[in-house]
């Protein structure tokens, strides 16, 4: 699986933005997709994920009820849709591919795929 994340810019907090992740190549569908993300002198952290059949989404703890993911199978597509946005979400974010089980998915290491990573800026 090919994966290309964009969407990324430079916004205010409280502002939203929607990041897309577009994947190519192997049946996109028979995997699970993840977003993480990195800010400066960070480790790289687990963000949202969406289940293979779209119905079962994870979220961490820092971004729930302000972020949304979501499929969309037959535009081999992941969104990640940010609202309330603030300074703290500033990073590079990634989207990958995998099929980790469930104790697993925040687990960067659980992921075979990874896009090239698009930055977030949110300034306040």
């Amino acid at each position: 699986v090919q994966l290309q994340a964009f969407g990324g810019g430079l916004v205010q907090t409280g502002d939203s933005l929607r990041l897309s992740c577009q994947a190519s190549g192997r049946t996109f569908s028979d995997y699970g997709i993840a977003w993480f993300r990195q800010a400066p002198g960070k480790d790289r952290e687990f963000v949202a994920t969406i289940r293979v059949s779209g119905s079962r989404t994870y979220y961490a703890d820092s971004v729930k009820g302000r972020f949304t993911i979501s499929r969309d199978n037959a535009k081999n597509t992941v969104y990640l849709q940010m609202n309330s946005l603030k300074p703290e979400d500033t990073a590079v974010y990634y989207c990958a591919a995998g099929k980790p089980i469930l104790s697993s998915i925040w687990n960067d290491k659980m992921y075979n795929y990874w896009g090239q990573g698009t930055q977030v800026t949110v300034s306040s």
